[in-house]
Parts: C-alpha cells; structure tokens; sequence
C-alpha cells in the first residue's frame, strides 16, 4: 500500500478499535446475573450541582453474588445517589440504612434474559454501523488521494481490498463478543 494510503488504514482502524471498546463498556453494563460493581459505570449523581460518576462519590463493592452495596464518602448525598439509581432504568431497587446503599440483584426472569439479549444486539448493531461507517470514509478518502495525486488506480483496490479485511476482522469480533454475552446472559 502507498504510504498516502497508509494514514487513512491507520485511522480506520483506529475508529474500528474504538467502537470494539465501546462495545465492551456497553456490555458491562448490561447485567448478566452476577453482580459487579461495573454495572454501575456511566450513572452520574448530582454531587452539589456537579454531575460526578457514582464511582467518584462512594466505593461500590459485591460481596455476594447477587448483592452491591454502595458506600458514599458524604452521607449526605445518599438520597441523590438512590434517585440516579432509579433513573438510570436498570430496573434496580436501592435501599439504604443511612449509611449503606444496599441493591439486590433479582432473579432474571426468562423475559427480562430475551430483552437483556435484545439490548445486546442492538449495541452490537451500533457498533458494527460505526465499523461500517470507518470503512466508509476510508475508502472514500482512498478514492480521493488516488485522484488527486494520481497514483494508480491498483493502488486503490489494494487499500480497498486491505480496508475490507481490517472491516472483516473487526465485525467479526464483534459477533464473537455478542454470543459470547448472549451466552453469558441465557446461562444464568
């Protein structure tokens, strides 16, 4: 591949690889049985008019299986911390003692596991439309370079050919990552 061509793989595959995290932090969130404090990541308290990541604001832990207690360093914002618990619909029901946030993980219903499964292949979906969308640009930037520095036009399908494999491997990933939840998700 021309090194003029090179810089439009790179950053390809760079976007690619964003959207394989991406798909990863999504995943953490959608609970698969166990509880971790992962679940959690991405609810945002108000900690005195300041939106702050419940991580900032308190220790999370699980010790059971089925158990998050949630330990705020400000007793203060206990109420906040259970309204953003409530608002982030992941249908969980704190309770506190004053002190704790105790949240305890139901048993997945065979209906909640479907949707749970639904929810992961519609992030799967997102991230492979963001795949596509690199190789999109990607290519279109190649056909661009080709024109206006007019190299040859093998050199355009060489790119292509080594964007689409880059696309491949990536989707593929993907998919591995998804029945991998989806398993996760059914075998509770």
């Amino acid at each position: 591949m021309f090194k003029e061509l090179q810089e439009f793989y790179d950053t390809a595959s760079l976007e690619m690889d964003e959207a394989i995290d991406f798909l990863k932090r999504e995943f953490n969130h959608i609970r698969a049985g166990k509880a971790t404090p992962s679940l959690l990541d991405g609810i945002k308290v108000d900690y005195y008019g300041t939106l702050s990541p419940l991580n900032q604001v308190a220790n999370i832990s699980a010790p059971e299986a089925r158990l998050l207690v949630i330990q705020p360093w400000d007793k203060g914002i206990i109420p906040a911390v259970e309204k953003a618990i409530h608002t982030s619909n992941l249908g969980l029901n704190p309770s506190n003692d004053g002190n704790l946030i105790r949240i305890p993980l139901p048993i997945l219903s065979e209906e909640r596991r479907q949707e749970l499964v639904k929810v992961a292949r519609d992030v799967a979906e997102k991230a492979k439309i963001s795949i596509r969308n690199s190789r999109r640009d990607a290519n279109d930037n190649v056909k661009k370079a080709v024109k206006d520095l007019s190299l040859p036009e093998d050199s355009r399908f060489d790119a292509e050919s080594e964007i689409q494999e880059l696309t491949d491997k990536h989707i593929q990933k993907i998919d591995e990552m998804l029945e991998q939840k989806e398993h996760e998700i059914l075998s509770i």
